[in-house]
């Protein structure tokens, strides 16, 4: 069963939540695997003594999730609701559901989102299609995502500041980055009706953030967005104090290391840790991806995966590095002697069956050309071109530490470096050994 947040922010619309929060929450009784996200924009005590007043059991159930981000200046849009989709995440949601203050979800939403994501699949998206003078106006920014389109999007535009068109970029962004939308049904966009004065209350400079808004909307280019920086910053949990850091999260991860030295292995941890890895589907595949990154800069290919191993990725971390600023790398290294076998072995057609597909396949040995110089198996150039390509990934994060783990394949440890650098939960299983040489 999908686990499902409405994710809401609130800044000076307790009126509004207290109209919806009530009725949302009886009206999704009948699936008892929802949320609700709350996050209070400023650290408004009246918001506070309402929620934990009024639903103090639904608090201690872990039904409410309340927050407050302490913060005086103006509403950000984009980043409130990027805090509120990120605390969903972190309470287990897979499905994100943007539900704005004044909005009603209607009598068994939450059972009707799981079906549709159920019946389309997780390359789908629902969204609220506006029809004028039939619906109400403040149901357009009503969309719901999986976890895995929300990180590869890289959230909400942070650009857009005031109440604007964060939705709309958003929507066309999911649907460049392959994700089909469908239509929410009419019946759940219900919405309280009320004029631009409580609607702007918080942009007293909309007129000229609008304009902005409409002009940054006509220049975009990216899919992914943000680098990094989606609705960061410290948030407090209102029933108990506890005080979270919503740190940055990466554009995209790459493994840089060379071919033998575990990518495989890697490959499978990331998708342990539901970070959507891929590793070499084919030699199309690999070339597609190269020729995109190095002509083109941006890639689709790239971004229609989280995490991205083996070769070429390990060849164009310059240019990957440039082109989604915000992510981060992994190198993968080995015993050199240890893959100096393993990649002889690779060569030799009585180990790998694969070997003469090469022959009728000029990407793989213009990759190969590209990485040693050469086609045939040489040991003292291989060895020599590993050292450097090592050395050189060194070089260039030499001082962004940070962005660089080198995980060491012959390591106990592996999940312990791979969980701390990428802030991820230690699974309860060994670390995968995919395609070990003997």
């Amino acid at each position: 069963m999908n686990k499902i947040a409405f994710c809401t922010t609130c800044k000076g619309r307790l009126s509004h939540l207290i109209e919806t929060l009530p009725k949302n929450i009886e009206d999704n009784k009948d699936y008892p695997n929802c949320i609700f996200v709350v996050v209070d924009y400023g650290y408004d005590l009246e918001v506070q003594k309402y929620i934990l007043t009024n639903f103090a059991k639904e608090v201690e159930e872990g039904t409410v999730v309340f927050y407050s981000y302490p913060y005086s200046g103006k509403f950000r849009m984009a980043h409130a609701k990027n805090m509120a989709h990120r605390l969903g995440i972190l309470h287990g949601a897979d499905i994100l559901v943007n539900m704005d203050a004044d909005n009603f979800t209607g009598k068994s939403f939450a059972k009707y989102v799981s079906e549709s994501f159920d019946k389309n699949g997780t390359k789908s998206f629902l969204w609220s299609n506006m029809i004028p003078g039939v619906l109400p106006r403040g149901i357009s920014g009503r969309i719901a995502v999986n976890k895995e389109a929300f990180l590869k999007a890289g959230g909400y535009d942070e650009r857009y500041a005031a109440w604007g068109r964060d939705d709309k970029d958003f929507n066309e962004r999911l649907t460049a980055l392959g994700y089909q939308k469908h239509e929410i049904d009419p019946a759940y966009l219900l919405a309280i009706r009320h004029n631009d004065k409580i609607r702007f209350k918080e942009y007293p400079h909309i007129a000229k953030i609008a304009v902005e808004d409409e002009e940054i909307a006509g220049h975009l280019t990216n899919r992914v967005v943000n680098e990094g920086n989606v609705g960061t910053g410290t948030v407090i949990r209102c029933y108990d104090g506890k005080v979270i850091d919503l740190k940055p999260i990466p554009a995209r991860i790459f493994n840089i290391g060379w071919h033998k030295t575990g990518t495989t292995s890697l490959n499978e941890a990331l998708n342990i840790l539901g970070l959507d890895s891929v590793h070499w589907p084919s030699a199309h595949w690999a070339k597609r991806l190269y020729n995109e990154v190095m002509n083109y800069k941006l890639s689709p290919t790239v971004e229609s995966h989280y995490s991205l191993t083996d070769m070429p990725v390990g060849l164009m971390y310059r240019e990957l590095d440039t082109a989604y600023p915000g992510s981060k790398f992994i190198l993968t290294i080995r015993n050199s002697e240890d893959w100096l076998n393993s990649v002889e072995r690779h060569w030799n057609p009585e180990f790998n069956k694969y070997r003469a597909n090469w022959d009728t396949d000029p990407f793989t040995h213009k990759l190969h050309s590209l990485m040693y110089g050469r086609k045939k198996f040489d040991a003292e150039i291989f060895l020599s071109a590993y050292r450097k390509h090592n050395s050189d990934v060194l070089s260039y994060f030499y001082t962004r530490k940070q962005d660089l783990l080198i995980l060491d394949m012959d390591s106990e440890h592996k999940w312990e470096q791979l969980c701390e650098f990428l802030e991820q939960p230690i699974p309860d299983l060994p670390y995968p050994a995919k395609n070990i040489t003997k």
